[in-house]
């Protein structure tokens, strides 16, 4: 299991951020769609590192086009010497129609495009092959000479997708590299949802479960004693009550039987009543969700969560943890993790 870290996506942390990332021991490193482009810090952050693999998590594929990501892919995989993974995810159709203004349909068939879009544009610039994609949603059937980047021999950068719904999951097992798992999601959801509709999609599609890596961002609070824990705990309900007012993620809960929940928690987001929300999150519902010990026997709680689930976590630890405890604690999830 490869263990990652998240970087700023403001320019001028990215460099200091990048580099301690790899100092401490991380495998990989993700920078997200938020507020900032995700793909400009991965520039500065292949620049100040040598080994860290470095990607998105998740760049919202359908705000954009198969060429323009394939362009930044390439250069991204040039510039890093073969070290960049492109994460894409769908968003929701509100913020692509009405944030993005652009169209919104057939989700998991026009991912399943863009991936293979972007596939046939790397494969005219790296063979030379003619470009003849036409498909439902996208279509590339011109490249002259002119617009083919230099050539590089690392190879086409790993394409991950996101994926909560099982249509979208089994499209990852049939073409993509990687799957981003949601942070809200469960241990149980992962072995009884998760793998059986990936293992579908790569069943369909002739592939090993070796050929696509699951990744998956872990939630943890966690602190030097059991007053940070504690801490930590509150301000995770609060988290797992907004992500739990999402009709999109009412799936998760209804596995667990707490559908009748996230009514609740959607009708209080909707009356702006969000420090109520946090109350509704009971110890069962915390602990089915986040990873919540202190620093010092966290690493056998997060081997407990995801061990045989997940082939990379995103493992980010509080803000100002010293470098030295964030690097133990690495060591001992592999550590556990080699002689469990």
């Amino acid at each position: 299991m490869r263990i990652d870290g998240g970087m700023p996506s403001v320019l001028a942390g990215v460099p200091a951020a990048a580099g301690a990332l790899e100092r401490m021991g991380y495998d990989g490193a993700w920078c997200g769609e938020v507020n900032h482009d995700p793909f400009l810090p991965l520039v500065l952050a292949s620049e100040h590192t040598t080994r860290l693999e470095i990607g998105t998590c998740i760049a919202v594929a359908f705000a954009r086009n198969p060429m323009s990501v394939a362009q930044l892919g390439w250069d991204l995989q040039t510039y890093s010497e073969g070290r960049f993974v492109l994460g894409l995810g769908s968003q929701v159709r509100a913020h692509i129609e009405n944030r993005f203004g652009m169209p919104w349909g057939k989700p998991v068939g026009r991912m399943r495009e863009f991936v293979l879009a972007l596939r046939a544009i790397w494969s005219s610039w790296q063979d030379g092959s003619p470009l003849r994609f036409e498909g439902e949603h996208y279509t590339h059937k011109l490249m002259t000479p002119a617009f083919v980047p230099e050539p590089h021999p690392h190879g086409q950068p790993k394409i991950f997708v996101a994926a909560v719904g099982t249509g979208m999951t089994r499209m990852c097992g049939e073409v993509a590299d990687g799957m981003h798992t949601h942070a809200f999601t469960t241990r149980r959801y992962l072995e009884e949802v998760t793998l059986p509709a990936l293992a579908e999609g790569l069943d369909a599609a002739g592939r090993d479960r070796g050929d696509v890596q699951v990744c998956c961002p872990a939630f943890v609070a966690t602190g030097a004693d059991d007053a940070q824990v504690a801490v930590a705990a509150d301000a995770m309900r609060q988290r797992i009550a907004f992500y739990g007012s999402t009709p999109a993620y009412r799936a998760v809960l209804e596995l667990h039987g707490w559908g009748d929940l996230q009514t609740e928690l959607r009708a209080l987001s909707l009356r702006g009543e969000w420090a109520t929300m946090g109350t509704l999150i009971d110890d069962e519902i915390l602990d089915a969700f986040a990873v919540v010990a202190p620093l010092d026997t966290l690493a056998d709680r997060v081997r407990e969560r995801f061990e045989g689930v997940v082939d990379r976590l995103m493992l980010s630890l509080p803000t100002g943890t010293p470098a030295a405890t964030v690097e133990a604690v690495l060591n001992d999830v592999r550590a556990s993790r080699a002689t469990g």
